[in-house]
């Protein structure tokens, strides 16, 4: 048996087309009819033939790969964000590569700088800041860049948010509807834009009817910072009536950690998430949340990406889309209370 790799000349002779013709089928975004896609992938199939991806991109400059970094696939938003992100790329032709980092700059740096060598046509960044000095080198390499679930204050990049200071008013309107007036949140991680906003929108609308927040504790976004705030919430002199946590992820820790340790308490507090993730339904935990619009985030942040990715320079926009606040049981329902 040959070991030779078939090529597309012998596929277009096979199929009775053009060499170009068989590029074309293999080009996502090319045009070519019906007939010709047909013949040519029979063609393919009966000779074992499959393009050279990385070929084509030596040709074209375009690798037609995305880069996509997260930091937190322990919380359950971000697997649901991951599948949504790379369905919609897909749809569009793009290959996705998934990169892990974490918090810390050197790590970013790292995981950055190995994103660039795969020579990639863009990069989304979820829930990670990228330095000035990045983002410098991404406009050098005429990669575009673009945050998903997260702002940056120097504006350098594009970035696609839900309206979070909007959504933490929302939270505690609904808090003090409910006739809450100890109300203690435990926050996401202080360094992060997204933490830093909801709780800045849920302190000045409690704010504004004279009441501040019982305690304010960073959980960091983890599990165990959630656990351990719940535990400093609870032995503190006055236990809160009502929690407002930074993300559902989290609240889940809270409630179990109210349920396991403090059960005669746990029932009367009023707990309040943010991401509406699919397990903030379940039975078990029935959670009153934020619902983030990941559906338009998505389109929003691939349809932005794409056009500085095919239109070249762009200024960089920051884009906020507001949320539903989806009231379940775990937390008191004001009376007469409407969306």
């Amino acid at each position: 048996m040959s070991n030779a790799k078939v090529t597309s000349l012998e596929v277009a002779q096979r199929a009775g087309v053009s060499q170009s013709a068989v590029s074309r089928v293999f080009t996502p975004g090319a045009s070519a009819s019906q007939k010709t896609i047909d013949k040519v992938r029979k063609a393919a199939q009966e000779l074992g033939y499959r393009p050279n991806v990385l070929a084509r991109s030596l040709t074209t400059g375009k690798s037609r790969i995305i880069g996509l970094v997260v930091a937190y696939l322990e919380n359950q938003f971000y697997p649901e964000v991951l599948e949504r992100l790379s369905n919609a790329l897909q749809r569009r032709g793009y290959h996705v590569l998934i990169f892990m980092a974490s918090q810390t700059a050197e790590n970013i740096d790292s995981v950055m700088q190995e994103i660039l060598d795969y020579q990639v046509d863009g990069i989304i960044l979820a829930s990670v800041a990228l330095s000035s000095d990045l983002a410098a080198a991404c406009r050098m390499a005429q990669v575009p860049v673009i945050l998903f679930n997260r702002g940056q204050d120097d504006g350098e990049v594009s970035a696609v948010t839900s309206a979070n200071v909007l959504g933490g008013r929302k939270v505690a309107d609904f808090l003090l509807a409910g006739g809450h007036d100890r109300i203690a949140h435990i926050a996401g991680w202080s360094g992060s834009s997204t933490g830093r906003d909801r709780a800045r929108g849920f302190t000045e609308a409690l704010a504004s009817k004279g009441l501040a927040p019982l305690a304010i504790i960073d959980g960091k976004y983890t599990r165990a910072g959630a656990q351990t705030a719940t535990h400093t919430l609870m032995q503190g002199p006055m236990p809160p009536d009502a929690i407002f946590v930074g993300n559902d992820h989290m609240a889940f820790a809270v409630m179990d950690t109210l349920m396991a340790h403090y059960p005669d308490a746990a029932h009367g507090i009023s707990i309040v998430g943010y991401d509406d993730v699919p397990m903030a339904a379940w039975q078990a935990y029935n959670l009153t949340t934020l619902r983030q619009p990941v559906n338009r985030m998505v389109e929003k942040t691939v349809s932005t990406l794409m056009a500085q990715i095919e239109g070249g320079t762009i200024a960089p926009e920051t884009i906020e889309i507001e949320g539903e606040l989806i009231v379940r049981t775990s937390a008191r329902i004001p009376k007469g209370w409407k969306k």
